[in-house]
């Protein structure tokens, strides 16, 4: 990742994707927490329990795995291993610093099991058809290409398992008379610079969720990638948005 400077200030450009998102992670992990609490005005956590909310009940029953994908501080780790404490969850990313801030917090757990796992998305470490689900929550955005990353899900889907993506709705739209666009340009970026210092990492983030699709392109997206029954569902002012979606039986 390299530095540029324009009339907006000091930004991140990539040179290579992987590279550019494990630097971007690395940098904010010690304050990735307590920011997303900040910048989603606590909304974060509710966003989360609608995602494993949305996988009951489970094709396997009680017990199988959910792979987490990009699960970051393991924020919906945990919710998933509260929801379905006897499935394993496996945990992973790609970013180590960012799973040990999160190992931290699942040393806590009073219930469920969670497998740390270090790996990208676009190849994952699991044999083929051995996960009942696969999440991803405000990571799909940071994939590129997708459709590497959809063929991974499907390979690592048993039949009839289920894909749940968490992710903000993407584009630029006036939502809240301006007020979202306002804060993607502006507060954001000052608020990632406040609090840790990495003003330049949280305008990388913003403008990669003004690149995002439209929930309706992602799920174009994940038909053609070959998933079943795909939907999704808006929250907040339809600023987050659930994509659900599973492998055919």
């Amino acid at each position: 990742m390299r530095r540029e400077y324009g009339a907006g200030g000091e930004c991140f450009v990539p040179d290579s994707d992987a590279a550019a998102v494990h630097r971007l992670f690395s940098l904010i992990a010690r304050a990735y927490d307590p920011l997303n609490r900040i910048l989603s005005f606590g909304l974060d956590a509710g966003w989360r329990r609608k995602l494993a909310e949305s996988l009951h009940p489970m094709p396997s029953g009680e017990d199988g795995r959910i792979l987490d994908i990009a699960a970051g501080t393991l924020g919906v780790s945990m919710v998933l291993a509260e929801h379905f404490p006897k499935h394993e969850i496996a945990a992973l990313d790609f970013c180590l610093p960012m799973l040990r801030r999160g190992k931290r917090k699942a040393s806590k757990l009073r219930r469920g099991k969670i497998r740390l796992l270090s790996g990208d998305a676009r190849a994952l470490p699991l044999r083929n058809a051995c996960a009942d689900a696969v999440t991803v929550a405000f990571g799909l955005r940071n994939i590129r290409p997708r459709e590497r990353a959809y063929a991974e899900v499907l390979r690592v889907l048993r039949p009839g398992g289920r894909f749940r993506v968490l992710e903000f709705a993407g584009e630029e739209k006036p939502v809240l008379f301006g007020l979202y666009n306002r804060y993607l340009h502006h507060i954001l970026p000052a608020a990632g610079g406040l609090c840790c210092g990495h003003r330049a990492a949280y305008r990388y983030l913003a403008d990669t969720i003004r690149r995002y699709p439209a929930v309706e392109k992602v799920d174009e997206e994940m038909r053609s990638a070959g998933f079943a029954g795909v939907r999704h569902e808006l929250l907040t002012a339809g600023i987050v948005g659930i994509h659900c979606g599973e492998k055919t039986a």
